[in-house]
């Protein structure tokens, strides 16, 4: 009895050592989220509902029904579900490419490498490029210039709601190869042998097998693009500036200071995008469940 009651003793310590160690572990990472995540999101919250001088008020949640306000929403949603749908069409016909059209598979480490870096390639350097490219004195527009085709005499402006749609199609087209790829490899080839012996053809499969059990993951995916591109400020406020009329410009315009000032209704336009994100990515979460319960 006092061997094991000493065993039992010794052992403890060594328990809440690791223990300690493994939250020492993780402890940077929930400092940084609470320094910059969480206390600003609450702080945002809580500035919302209240006016310069400290009083509680519900006018800010009622500004944003504002016929300005509401067409900034309306642009930045129609932005992102446009650059969302272009992201998921072209990035599953590419990740499919990659995973099932029989290319080399250097070809697919090559492209997902430089995937998880263009994903990434956001804010002030890709409105630079994309400025330098298909801008007035752009590359591109240049060459084409050359071949007396005139680009920005059809009608093309990068300075607006194609030309920032088609920028932030840049990063959400490799976000979605990299989300989908891992889906697509978890089709088993038992499931298309099957249709097959039952007499039905590739696009059958696709139509009735494939398709249903990847929808989870496309549409989780298409809605997670969408938050992405909700959000995102540097780019669209480097490439258009002022010029073209969506929340996070407005929301930069009210908190940094501008004719119409008001820090709080900032604060409110905020609580919106939160709003909007939260409830994409939330959706987005229940079809990746969803969707890894048939790939198991």
């Amino acid at each position: 009895m006092s061997i094991v009651t000493t065993s039992t003793v010794s052992s403890t310590p060594m328990i809440n050592k690791r223990v300690v160690v493994d939250w020492m572990g993780i402890a940077p990472f929930l400092i940084f989220a609470l320094l910059f995540l969480i206390l600003p999101t609450v702080y945002l919250v809580a500035g919302a509902f209240l006016t310069p001088d400290g009083s509680f008020t519900l006018k800010n949640i009622a500004d944003l029904f504002t016929p300005t306000i509401m067409s900034a929403y309306l642009i930045s949603i129609k932005i992102s579900v446009a650059s969302a749908l272009g992201g998921a069409i072209i990035g599953f016909y590419l990740a499919w490419a990659l995973v099932l059209g029989g290319l080399p598979t250097w070809i697919r480490h090559a492209f997902l490498t430089f995937s998880g870096v263009a994903s990434n390639f956001a804010g002030v350097p890709l409105a630079f490029s994309f400025i330098a490219t298909l801008g007035r004195q752009g590359l591109v527009t240049i060459l084409l210039a050359h071949f007396g085709f005139n680009l920005y005499g059809t009608g093309f402006n990068l300075l607006s709601f194609f030309g920032l749609t088609i920028t932030y199609m840049y990063f959400q087209i490799p976000l979605m190869v990299l989300i989908i790829t891992p889906a697509l490899d978890g089709m088993k080839k038992e499931w298309r042998e099957a249709a097959s012996i039952l007499g039905a053809t590739n696009g059958q499969y696709w139509r009735m097998v494939a398709l249903p059990i990847l929808w989870p993951s496309l549409l989780g995916t298409t809605l997670l693009l969408f938050a992405n591109s909700f959000g995102a400020i540097a780019t669209a406020i480097a490439l258009t500036g002022s010029s073209l009329n969506i929340v996070p410009i407005v929301l930069y315009a009210q908190i940094r200071g501008d004719v119409l000032h008001n820090a709080n209704l900032g604060y409110a336009l905020a609580l919106g995008m939160i709003v909007i994100t939260g409830i994409s990515n939330v959706i987005y979460i229940l079809m990746r469940m969803r969707a890894e319960r048939w790939q198991k």
